[in-house]
């Protein structure tokens, strides 16, 4: 089947997850390309809806072995089509858990046909120069793999002629999902005299969690824990206080074994079989 556009979604706080998903567009080379980037609270007030004649991609992190928390109410609300669509999650080396399974359940109860979906990794959002955890993902490699992975999508997306027809993918995880939904209440963030009140941070938090006014004020209840207000800091005024965070921080780094992306895709073989 030929799709009319192609619509790739991302929450991406740290960049990582935006930079594979904009790779694996990459490889799919669609003349019609829209990126619809929901990691602004703004940018979460407006409902997504897609047809069967359009490729979805949806790109989120693994929060605690979950699809973060705050997007769930977005992703419930898509409307599709039976829309071909891929699923994508992110990790920071540990493990995806369930999150690869819970995005396809979410797209799938939206009326979207999963026809792919992968786990690569990303740095983690604790990394720092202190304590470093898969630092640098993902590099050349894994961003040449979604690349490829992009254009084996189009091959499979073009090697059928109803989507409808094909069954969903069956991606790793269990159900009822395993980590937590419910994030830290922390004060665990430290800024130091080096701060110049630039609003980086807070311009750049996906909850609004950071004051405007003053970004040493932050709101516990509010933060989602994801670091990006300490690592988009440009006077690197931001760290880690002493506790459960950084004690987490630590354990990260212990995870040192280099994983790799895995990928789930329709066989084509399959979808040759596909009748209308």
């Amino acid at each position: 089947m030929k799709t009319e556009a192609l619509k790739l979604v991302c929450f991406s706080p740290t960049g990582t997850t935006k930079t594979v998903i904009k790779s694996i567009a990459r490889g799919i080379r669609h003349p019609s390309e829209e990126l619809i980037d929901i990691t602004q609270p703004e940018d979460r007030e407006h409902n997504l809806i897609t047809g069967r004649n359009e490729l979805l991609v949806v790109a989120v992190p693994v929060y605690m072995g979950r699809v973060p928390s705050i997007l769930t109410d977005w992703l419930n609300s898509i409307k599709a089509d039976n829309t071909p669509t891929v699923c994508v999650v992110v990790y920071g080396n540990r493990a995806f858990d369930d999150a690869l399974l819970e995005l396809k359940d979410l797209l799938v109860n939206c009326g979207c046909k999963l026809i792919a979906g992968a786990a690569f990794i990303g740095e983690h959002s604790f990394s720092s120069t202190d304590l470093p955890s898969s630092v640098g993902r993902p590099d050349l490699n894994d961003l040449r793999l979604a690349e490829s992975f992009g254009r084996k999508i189009k091959e499979t997306v073009n090697s059928v002629s109803f989507v409808k027809t094909v069954n969903n993918i069956e991606v790793p995880g269990n159900f009822p999902y395993g980590g937590t939904k419910q994030l830290w209440h922390l004060d665990f963030i430290a800024v130091n005299d080096d701060c110049k009140q630039c609003g980086v941070c807070s311009s750049g938090c996906p909850v609004g969690a950071i004051d405007t006014e003053d970004s040493r004020v932050i709101n516990i209840d509010k933060c989602t824990l994801c670091c990006a207000c300490i690592k988009h800091c440009t006077q690197n005024a931001k760290t880690m206080k002493s506790g459960p965070m950084k004690d987490a921080a630590i354990r990260c780094t212990n995870f040192i074994e280099r994983k790799e992306p895995e990928l789930f895709l329709q066989t084509i073989q399959r979808f040759n079989s596909a009748k209308s």
